[in-house]
């Protein structure tokens, strides 16, 4: 057999096999890696390069492929049962900036320079260290920042208010075409999306992308993108008219010198504006 035709078959075997092998080892971002798990994927590498090209002996090789596949195999599931072994594998957590002091011995272990420290808050948005409640380096190297209480943004649940819920929004046409089973799973049909597209004036064909989010709003990208769409402000009005009609009763109440008129108006404000509250969520985004 001629040796380029045993260098393929070896070659896509060991293709295969490679693939395999990472597929069982578990799904890790190069990003998300530690520097050992980094090594043993290089390692891997390097064994079926050389195996491919038939550089070392074939039953060799496939024992120690085994070894740096399996091993890693082994070690993950052992971390998994016991914390110990898990920081032994793949290291602890350093914290380097605790309630706004730089702890400069930990950044010494962690070999950062106090500039490198700098650039990776300011990749997180803290251009200020004593804005940092905690900065701890992961076993991977990234960088994770808590910034104080008074430093955080603004969130909803900070203001007490109560927000919808949230899913993957559905794409419902791609590149011109309907796709009815996401269209299905929103309780939705194809009329309602061929009347919607009708009152916007657009047509499928021009349709490149189209998304039906939580709240049933629809999203629409045309082919054109010199084409403006308007943008609909159904659940913006709704809101205002409702806030106006609040305002209007309230008034009444004022006004008026009817006790039983007046607590009439009280009433019906007070449940309005409950209303109005439980509706926020849905009609503001």
């Amino acid at each position: 057999m001629p040796e380029w035709l045993i260098i393929l078959i070896l070659a896509v075997s060991l293709y295969f096999l490679t693939l395999f092998a990472v597929r069982v080892m578990g799904k890790r971002q190069p990003s998300r890696m530690t520097p050992f798990n980094f090594v043993n994927y290089m390692v891997i590498a390097i064994l079926v390069s050389f195996m491919a090209l038939n550089l070392i002996n074939l039953p060799f090789g496939f024992i120690a492929l085994g070894v740096w596949v399996l091993a890693p195999i082994a070690l993950d599931y052992l971390a998994i049962k016991s914390k110990r072994i898990h920081d032994l594998v793949y290291g602890k957590e350093t914290i380097l900036v605790k309630q706004g002091k730089v702890m400069e011995e930990n950044l010494l272990k962690a070999r950062l320079s106090g500039e490198e420290l700098l650039r990776a808050l300011r990749s997180k948005n803290a251009f200020n260290v004593t804005d940092v409640e905690f900065a701890i380096m992961e076993a991977t190297g990234d960088i994770n920042v808590l910034l104080k209480s008074d430093k955080k943004p603004i969130t909803p649940h900070d203001m007490e208010w109560k927000v919808s819920p949230q899913t993957e929004p559905q794409t419902v046409i791609l590149d011109g075409n309907i796709m009815s089973e996401p269209l299905a799973n929103m309780g939705l049909t194809p009329n309602w999306l061929k009347t919607q597209l009708e009152k916007a004036g657009v047509a499928l064909d021009n349709v490149f992308l189209a998304q039906v989010d939580t709240s049933g709003d629809l999203y629409i990208d045309l082919f054109d993108d010199a084409i403006e769409l308007p943008q609909p402000k159904v659940k913006e009005l709704v809101f205002a008219t409702l806030e106006e009609s609040l305002a209007d009763i309230k008034r009444c109440a004022l006004d008026t010198n009817h006790e039983e008129a007046k607590n009439m108006y009280s009433k019906n404000a007070d449940k309005l504006e409950k209303v109005i509250e439980n509706l926020r969520p849905y009609l503001l985004r």
